[in-house]
C-alpha cells in the first residue's frame, strides 16, 4: 500500500496541476481575450460546471469512502465500482440532454452557443474521469504523471493557438479538450484496476447515498459557483471577468489544503471505524494549527499586495477585480478550516445529514443575498456573498463537530499567530512603498513571506512544519 507521505506528494502535485498549469496561461490570455473574453469563458464554464455537478452529484466524496472500503476485496470493488460509473452515467445522459435543450432555446445561452456545444463534450467525458476510483484505492501516481502531461499539452497549445481576441472558442475549447483526454487515460488504466459487472448490483442504495452527498454539493454551490452564473446573467461578461480574475489566485493557494483533505479522506474513515476518537482530535488539533501558521500570512500576503497581484496577472483593464481579491483572501483560512471540520471530520463520521442541514441554510441565505446585493454591488457584491456564507457554513459546523467530539479550534494558538504576523504585516507595507517594477515588489514579498513563516516556526515556535505535516 502507498505510503500516506507518498500519497500527499502526488496529491498536491496532480491538485496544483489542474490549478498552475492554466494560471501559466492566463496572463497571457488575458491579455488577448480582455476582460470581456475571459468573462464569457467563464460565464459558460460555469454553466457547464452546474450540469456536471447535476450528473455526479454525490459521486466523488461517496465513491473515495466506498472504493477505499473495498479495495480489499476484488468482487466487491468490482461491484461498487459498477454501481457507481452505471448512475453516473445515467445522470450524466439526462443532464446532457437538458443541456441541449437549454442551448437552443435559452437566447443568452445561443449567444455562446459554439462554446456550449463544446462545454457538452466536457460534460460528457467528465463521467470518465473517475478520480474518485483512483483516489479510494490510494493511487495517485498514474493519474498525476497524466494530468502533468495533458496540462503541458494545454500550455503548449494555447500559446500557439490562440492568438487574438476572436480565439474566445478555440480556448474553451482546449480547455474542454483536457477533460477528454483525462478520461480517456483513465478509462485505459482503470480496465487494470476494476471491471463493471451487473451481478448483485444495488443501484437504488448507490443512488441513494449519491444524492444525498450531491445535495449537499449543489447547495453549497449555492454559495460558490453561482455566484458567477448569477453575475454573468445580471451583470454581463465584463463584472464576471473581474470576479474570476480575482479568484484566481485564492484556488491555487488552495490547492495544497485540497490535496492533503483528499489523501487523508480514506485515513479518517478507517480511524473512525476503529472508534478511535481521541486519536481524531489530536490529529485534528494538530492539522488546525498547520492550517494557521500556513494561511494567516497568506491571507496578509494577498490582501496587501492584491494591486500588484492582480497587474502581473491581467495587466490594464482588470483594476476591477482588486477590492473582490481582498475580499475574498481571508477564505484561504475560512474555506481551509471548514473543510477539516466538513470534510475530515463530519464525512467520515457519517454525519452526512448535518453536512446537508448546514449547506442548505447557507444555500438559502447565498441565494437572498445574490438578489439583493450583486444586482448594486456587482463583483464586490458577489465576493461579499461568498464570504459570508462560508462564515456562516464554517459556525454551524463547528458547532456539530463540538457536539460530536468537542471542540478542534486552537484558539490560543489562533490568537498568537496573528501577533506573530504583525511584523510580516508591517515588511509587507514596505514592499508595496519600494520602487521598482510590479514583478520586482512581488518577488520580494514572496521571497520574504515563506521565510518568515519558517524563521517563526523553527525559532519561536520550535517546530517543523514539514515534519508536522509528515506525521500526520
Amino acid at each position: 500500500m502507498p505510503s500516506l507521505k507518498k500519497n500527499l506528494f502526488y496529491s498536491t502535485l496532480l491538485v496544483l496541476a489542474n490549478y498552475v498549469f492554466p494560471f501559466l496561461t492566463y496572463p497571457y490570455v488575458s491579455r488577448v481575450l480582455g476582460v470581456t473574453g475571459i468573462g464569457a469563458c467563464n460565464f459558460v464554464d460555469s454553466i457547464i460546471n452546474y450540469f456536471i455537478l447535476f450528473s455526479t452529484l454525490g459521486i466523488e466524496a461517496v465513491g473515495t469512502r466506498e472504493i477505499a472500503k473495498s479495495k480489499q476485496d476484488q468482487e466487491r470493488l468490482n461491484q461498487v465500482f459498477s454501481n457507481l460509473i452505471l448512475v453516473s452515467m445515467a445522470l450524466t445522459g439526462v443532464m446532457l440532454l437538458a443541456l441541449l435543450v437549454l442551448t437552443f432555446t435559452v437566447p443568452v445561452l445561443m449567444a455562446h452557443k459554439e462554446m456550449m456545444l463544446f462545454g457538452a463534450f466536457k460534460l460528457v467525458f467528465n463521467c470518465f474521469l473517475m478520480e474518485w476510483l483512483f483516489k479510494g484505492l490510494e493511487d495517485f501516481r498514474l493519474i498525476t504523471v497524466r494530468t502533468i502531461a495533458v496540462k503541458t499539452l494545454y500550455v503548449v497549445s494555447v500559446f500557439v493557438l490562440v492568438k487574438k481576441a476572436e480565439d474566445v472558442g478555440v480556448y474553451y475549447m482546449l480547455c474542454c479538450l483536457i477533460v477528454v483526454l483525462n478520461a480517456f487515460v483513465n478509462m485505459f488504466i482503470s480496465r487494470k484496476r476494476v471491471r463493471v459487472t451487473f451481478k448483485n448490483l444495488h443501484l437504488i442504495p448507490t443512488f441513494k447515498a449519491v444524492l444525498t452527498l450531491g445535495f449537499y454539493t449543489i447547495l453549497t454551490s449555492m454559495y460558490t459557483s453561482f455566484n458567477t452564473t448569477y453575475l454573468g446573467f445580471v451583470a454581463g461578461d465584463v463584472q464576471v471577468g473581474y470576479y474570476s480574475t480575482a479568484t484566481k489566485l485564492y484556488t491555487i493557494v488552495m490547492a495544497l489544503f485540497t490535496a492533503f483533505t483528499g489523501v487523508m479522506i480514506p485515513k479518517l474513515s478507517t480511524i473512525v471505524a476503529e472508534g478511535d476518537i481521541n486519536r481524531l482530535k489530536k490529529y485534528l488539533h494538530q492539522v488546525v494549527e498547520l492550517l494557521l501558521a500556513l494561511t494567516i500570512p497568506l491571507v496578509a500576503w494577498m490582501i496587501i499586495m492584491a494591486p500588484d497581484i492582480i497587474s502581473l496577472i491581467s495587466g490594464p483593464g482588470y483594476e476591477g477585480a482588486i477590492l473582490p481579491m481582498i475580499i475574498i483572501a481571508p477564505l484561504v483560512f475560512i474555506i481551509g478550516y471548514e473543510q477539516i471540520l466538513v470534510l475530515q471530520t463530519l464525512l467520515p463520521l457519517g454525519k452526512d445529514s448535518i453536512m446537508l442541514r448546514n449547506s442548505a441554510i447557507g444555500a438559502f441565505v447565498g441565494v437572498i443575498l445574490n438578489i439583493l446585493f450583486v444586482p448594486k454591488l456587482l463583483a464586490v457584491g458577489s465576493a461579499c456573498v461568498w464570504v459570508v456564507c462560508e462564515v456562516l457554513i464554517l459556525l454551524l459546523s463547528q458547532k456539530a463537530v463540538s457536539l460530536a467530539i468537542g471542540g478542534v479550534f486552537p484558539y490560543k494558538a489562533a490568537f498568537k499567530t496573528i501577533l506573530e504576523c504583525l511584523p510580516l504585516v508591517a515588511f509587507l507595507f514596505l514592499c508595496t512603498r519600494a520602487g521598482g517594477s510590479v514583478l520586482s515588489r512581488l518577488l520580494l514579498s514572496v521571497c520574504i513571506v515563506p521565510s518568515y513563516v519558517f524563521l517563526v516556526q523553527l525559532l519561536i515556535e520550535k517546530r517543523n512544519l514539514l515534519k508536522m505535516l509528515s506525521h500526520q
